[in-house]
């Protein structure tokens, strides 16, 4: 699934997760929600079109950069095998079609306040 949300700047972000609620990968930061959205549309509506390029770390994890026409739109998590990262790549291309969209971008928290959650167990004490 693609889960749109923001940075502390205010900057808006999405991740794709596998089916575990594994990371896969991170975007760039937008400016605007929308863009978030345009751009999971594009990734969605044709991953053919993006190039998954594959990258190492100096300490041996994997990684890729996914890009379109030059530009770098995300940057996956790190793998400690290149089996691991191909299996990343793997899951983006056979799920990407049906993922759903979750946005928790809104400022108002769908938690409660931590007080109201925690109230009774320090009255208790």
């Amino acid at each position: 699934m693609f889960v749109i949300s923001k940075r502390t700047n205010g900057d808006y972000k999405f991740v794709f997760t596998s089916r575990k609620g594994k990371t896969i990968f991170t975007s760039l930061s937008c400016k605007q929600k929308s863009d978030c959205e345009k751009i999971i549309e594009a990734i969605a509506g044709d991953i053919s079109q993006f190039t998954f390029r594959k990258n190492s770390t100096p300490s041996g994890k994997h990684f890729f950069r996914l890009s379109k026409d030059g530009f770098i739109l995300a940057t996956s998590r790190k793998y400690s095998t290149p089996l691991m990262l191909q299996k990343g790549i793997d899951e983006i291309t056979k799920y990407v079609l049906t993922a759903e969209i979750l946005d928790f971008s809104a400022d108002k928290s769908i938690f409660p306040p931590e007080e109201e959650v925690f109230a009774d167990a320090t009255e208790n004490n």
